[in-house]
């Protein structure tokens, strides 16, 4: 089979998706591009502020994708190229874009809310208070897994590590040229992809030599730093220039293919059971192991979390929350097409040696040769790439974690209806908690952390899904395209983390746990939701 045309096929189908079941979608919710949006009532240039959507689209692209649409569908290649690819498409385009999109634009009609606080507003105190213990929960594991993907990949490419912290710095720059200083979007984006050159220069010139460990050290300082640090500063700025680097290695990606022409050595279908065992069957973990590339409930968090207080105009919503959606769906096209074509003799060695990002640049890599490129400065831009996106998803979903926790812990007076804080609703120590919590789960390896987080990501999916059903059903919108996958969803991932817990009770406690909590949290909530969902009466 032709890497080619399995590319440019894929990439044809979800545009006619876009045009199509995106536009449809706009229909039916009722997207009204006239209707003020939070960005503009509620702007305080903190956490909400109307945003160029060419800027909006880096940091909610930047974001969500990070390195899950390469790990996911390169792990889950041990079943065959064939099944990952058609999860892929279908799960792009009638799971995961209706749930990134449905999120964003159920949190702009609740003045930015997160998902959190439109539960509470659809079903009641109690739904909140186990979504946001459930969402908690997962984007520790989020931080947890990609802390240690970044810094596996920062060990393997120290050139990388360089360059991605000289990026920071001048993203700080960036950030307070562009917003403080009154340099033009345009002319400073030119300047800063020019920086982004050099940046990755030096990176190549100073490679930086440090233990896995210390990097997940460093790593939490910083998240905690950029998480707490208003958005113009560091978030906006980091996320605009990366996304530069992300649609470079896509282009380079699909030229190199183009030209190189790749046959996938990966056979189109292994087995049922890699394991051998019964412990890794297709059903269910081809679904929860391709997580980021078709359907992800961090997604969600981020949608009505980060993107839906900065969106300009809800008639950028179909572009931000179903075109990202679409656009990380070409991504994990592109990682099976590495992963199909390495395959054949390299796939134990590069997994040994680096994990799925390593299987990935040296791919693209290869396949960047055909433009001139070395091979080493190829693969190790590529793995530049996907680091610096891994970064962007651990800020982010260290900033969400501190929105859910301050709302968990912050009283309501009955009376006056105002906000009451306490030490633990201080951003300093929410911000803090979550770090310690999240930088000790990711001391293991990615393949620990991975299972856990693919699970419960996929699962916190079903329950932003159920949340969206649940508020179009209260506004008289037809949600049975959110309800279709989101019965799916619950269905195969409660079977998985039920494997994932058995599986891990005798050799990873800490996974069986958070397992357990996770499956008896979804299992309530549901029930806290039928009744509403399913032809009771809207609270």
């Amino acid at each position: 089979m032709s890497g080619l045309l399995l590319l440019v096929g894929s990439m044809v189908i979800f545009f006619v998706a876009y045009v199509t079941y995106g536009s449809w979608l706009c229909k039916k919710w009722g997207v009204d591009p006239t209707r003020k949006t939070p960005a503009e009532r509620l702007c305080d240039n903190v956490d909400y502020m109307p945003t160029k959507p060419a800027v909006l689209m880096g940091h909610h692209f930047s974001s969500i994708a990070g390195a899950g649409p390469i790990v996911g569908p390169i792990t889950a290649a041990v079943f065959g190229w064939v099944p990952v690819m058609l999860w892929i498409l279908i799960g792009s385009i009638f799971f995961g874009g209706v749930h990134d999109f449905g999120a964003l634009y159920a949190s702009i009609r609740f003045d930015g809310k997160t998902i959190g606080q439109i539960i509470d507003a659809t079903l009641g105190k109690s739904g909140k208070f186990l979504f946001s213990i459930f969402a908690y929960v997962t984007l520790l594991v989020v931080i947890a897994a990609f802390a240690n993907i970044v810094a596996a990949t920062f060990v393997a490419s120290p050139q990388a590590a360089t360059a991605s912290l000289l990026f920071i710095v001048l993203a700080v720059i960036f950030g307070f040229s562009v917003y403080r200083c009154g340099l033009s979007l345009s002319i400073g984006t030119v300047i800063g992809v020019i920086m982004l050159v050099v940046a990755i220069a030096l990176g190549n010139m100073y490679p930086l030599h440090l233990s896995k460990n210390v990097w997940v050290c460093i790593l939490m300082v910083y998240i905690f730093v950029a998480s707490i640090a208003p958005v113009w500063i560091l978030l906006q700025p980091r996320d605009y220039l990366n996304s530069f680097l992300l649609y470079a290695c896509i282009a380079f990606a699909l030229l190199g293919i183009a030209i190189y022409q790749p046959t996938m050595q990966l056979p189109a279908f292994t087995t049922f059971d890699p394991s051998g065992k019964g412990t890794n069957p297709m059903f269910p973990m081809l679904f929860v192991t391709v997580a980021c590339g078709a359907i992800s409930g961090f997604h969600s968090l981020v949608s009505s979390g980060t993107t839906s207080k900065q969106l300009d105009s809800e008639g950028n919503a179909k572009l931000i929350g179903y075109g990202s959606m679409l656009l990380e769906g070409v991504l994990a096209v592109v990682a099976v097409v590495a992963v199909g074509y390495v395959g054949g003799d390299k796939l134990t060695e590069l997994l040994k040696n680096g994990g799925p990002v390593n299987v990935f640049a040296d791919g693209v890599g290869t396949f960047m040769t055909k433009l001139g490129f070395s091979f080493g400065v190829a693969k190790g831009f590529v793995a530049l790439t996907i680091s610096a996106f891994a970064m962007t998803t651990l800020d982010t979903a260290t900033r969400l974690g501190r929105f859910i926790f301050q709302e968990l812990f912050t009283k309501v007076d009955p009376k006056t209806g105002e906000a009451e804080g306490n030490v633990l609703t201080n951003p300093f120590v929410a911000t803090l908690i979550t770090v310690v919590l999240a930088g000790y789960m990711s001391l293991g390896s990615y393949l620990t952390i991975w299972p856990i987080f693919g699970a419960a990501n996929q699962l916190l999916a079903a329950l932003s899904l159920l949340a969206v059903g649940v508020w179009l059903k209260s506004v008289g919108r037809d949600n049975l395209m959110v309800l279709i996958p989101m019965m799916f969803m619950f269905c195969v991932t409660l079977v998985a983390l039920a494997q994932i817990i058995f599986a891990n009770m005798a050799t990873h406690i800490i996974t069986a746990a958070l397992g357990s909590i996770l499956f008896i949290l979804a299992i309530a909530l549901f029930f806290e939701a039928r009744k509403t969902l399913f032809g009771g009466a809207s609270k």
